[in-house]
């Protein structure tokens, strides 16, 4: 296998560390556990190299029971590693205990820090029931109070126990605002900066909107829990606040996960919905390149039916097979949910009937208004109002107002039998939507890459999709239903398409094979994965004239 060449002429990319906030079914809430995991299971294709992962040890975590194994003192095997990282408050000087666990999956390394403020929290990003029956001011699904800290947190142990480890990486990938100051802490912060003197820097904007920075108002407490000179502090802030994405541009090469977006962010009004960040750093002569991101169609197959535990197996991008697997999925989840057999800590909302002969519409993910759930919600009424043989799923779980309106419109008499909305997430139960639908609606507002498309038209569900941001590599009218105008109007006009589609099965079926053809061609990590190793040269060879 070719080797990754190193720019210093000498050996090659072979040690890759990447910081983040989620991985795999590990610890997640959105598509960054799935680029993380999927990235990281690619690049160890190449026999030059091996990726470490460092997370925070949530408090649901059970290390020892997810295959983990404390870290000892080396020689020592009773003491475990343990060591100081400084989180000063303002002039309050600060110094908090970590200690880390490991795992090692294939070439994969995965560390959990174990620090209190990590182990004190039960969800990656917000406070769950639990938590706030406990006490009153924590909100179900508001943010951690002290999201910077546990950033900081994170970074600083991150780079730690590299230094523990004695290990120099290559490259560090960080993941999204949450790990975006290690570039700058490597480069401004003494020891750090002649320890990771050849460590290049890449961090990944997931997501650029407003509320996704991780940024700080209290610039004192930003000076004092990051150790970074004033000059930084004061010289990278949007709309007077510190922002982490703002100073990486000045250390690291910058991407985000779709060419689409990174065009939007830097070209277009579309930047507004970031605060300016993407035009702040072209005005700095910065670049935020766009990688799309890949997919493993092999998570997805539904040849794989007893591995997904779906009904029966079929198979999309076949000439031959005409779906009738996917029909008896659709049979199964549609008894599933009549019965309300579902898996534990979900709740349901409504009713739906076993009419498989229906055109089956489908949401999954997150209930908030950057996801447009607001506009599908009116234009599934119209439609349901219009057309009497069309029913609908819903799965996911956020904004209060969102859950509420869900829950009265699956609630709603003239409506029953026909819609079904399941709050929170199951990876088992998404699969057997994926399997069962028919349709698959991501009405985003803005949307970087999205991977649900991917995972809809893996399972033979055609996406209707609004054409923004990553969204517009599904082509309309070749591999899925594609609309532009943000509203709840021109999603039902792509919604009534649709149902016009299902009438159509030969033209339906060369759609859904086109749309698996199209990922295995283009959108799997094998072929994503040289863009982001060419952004691993860039990152060491900016690091390596900076030195």
């Amino acid at each position: 296998m070719e080797k990754i060449p190193a720019l210093n002429g000498g050996g090659i990319i072979s040690n890759i560390w990447m910081i983040s906030r989620e991985y795999n079914d590990l610890a997640g809430a959105g598509g960054v556990k799935d680029v993380v995991f999927q990235l990281s299971e690619s690049l160890i294709k190449e026999d030059s190299c091996r990726v470490s992962i460092v997370l925070p040890g949530y408090g649901f975590i059970n290390p020892e029971q997810a295959g983990f194994k404390p870290i000892y003192r080396r020689g020592k095997r009773q003491d475990r590693l343990r060591f100081g990282v400084d989180m000063n408050y303002g002039l309050e000087e600060r110094r908090e205990s970590c200690m880390v666990w490991f795992k090692k999956e294939k070439a994969v390394t995965l560390y959990l820090i174990e620090a209190d403020r990590f182990s004190e929290k039960f969800d990656v990003y917000t406070y769950t029931d639990e938590e706030a029956a406990r006490e009153a001011w924590k909100k179900t699904g508001t943010g951690h109070y002290d999201y910077f800290a546990m950033n900081v947190l994170l970074q600083k142990a991150a780079l730690e126990l590299m230094v523990c480890l004695d290990e120099k990486p290559d490259v560090i990938h960080c993941h999204d605002g949450h790990t975006a100051l290690i570039p700058a802490l490597i480069y401004e912060c003494q020891g750090w900066r002649c320890f990771f003197k050849d460590t290049g820097c890449l961090v990944t904007i997931h997501n650029a909107g407003v509320g996704y920075h991780q940024e700080v108002a209290d610039l004192p407490f930003a000076h004092g829990i990051t150790g970074l000179p004033w000059s930084v502090i004061g010289e990278n802030r949007l709309s007077g606040k510190f922002d982490p994405l703002l100073a990486a541009g000045s250390y690291a090469v910058l991407n985000t996960v779709s060419s689409n977006y990174a065009k939007e962010l830097m070209e277009s009004e579309e930047d507004a919905r970031t605060d300016w960040l993407g035009h702040a750093l072209a005005a700095r002569g910065y670049t935020i390149e766009g990688v799309t991101n890949g997919i493993q169609p092999e998570s997805f197959n539904p040849l794989k039916a007893k591995e997904l535990g779906l009904a029966a197996s079929y198979d999309p991008s076949s000439e031959e097979d005409e779906l009738a697997g996917k029909r008896q999925c659709k049979e199964r989840l549609l008894q599933t949910l009549a019965e309300k057999k579902l898996p534990a800590g979900l709740e349901l909302f409504g009713k739906i009937a076993v009419k498989p002969d229906d055109p089956l519409f489908t949401f999954i993910g997150r209930l908030s208004e950057q996801k447009g759930v607001d506009h599908f919600l009116v234009a599934i009424e119209n439609l349901f109002s219009e057309y009497e043989d069309c029913q609908a799923v819903i799965l996911g779980s956020g904004s209060e107002y969102l859950d509420a309106a869900i829950r009265s419109l699956s609630l709603k008499k003239e409506l029953a039998g026909r819609l079904c909305f399941v709050r929170g997430f199951s990876l088992e139960l998404a699969n057997h939507i994926y399997a069962a639908g028919d349709f698959f609606v991501i009405p985003s507002r803005y949307e970087p890459c999205g991977l649900t498309d991917y995972m809809a038209q893996l399972f033979g569900a055609v996406p209707v999709v609004h054409h923004v941001g990553g969204l517009v590599k599904v082509v309309d009218n070749e591999t899925g239903i594609a609309y532009r105008g943000d509203s709840a109007d021109e999603l039902y006009g792509a919604l009534v398409r649709a149902q016009e589609l299902y009438l159509q099965p030969d033209k339906m079926r060369k759609m859904q094979r086109m749309a698996v053809r199209k990922i295995r061609e283009e959108y799997t990590w094998d072929v994503v994965k040289t863009k982001y190793l060419e952004l691993y040269r860039q990152a060491m060879l900016r690091r390596q004239k900076a030195s």
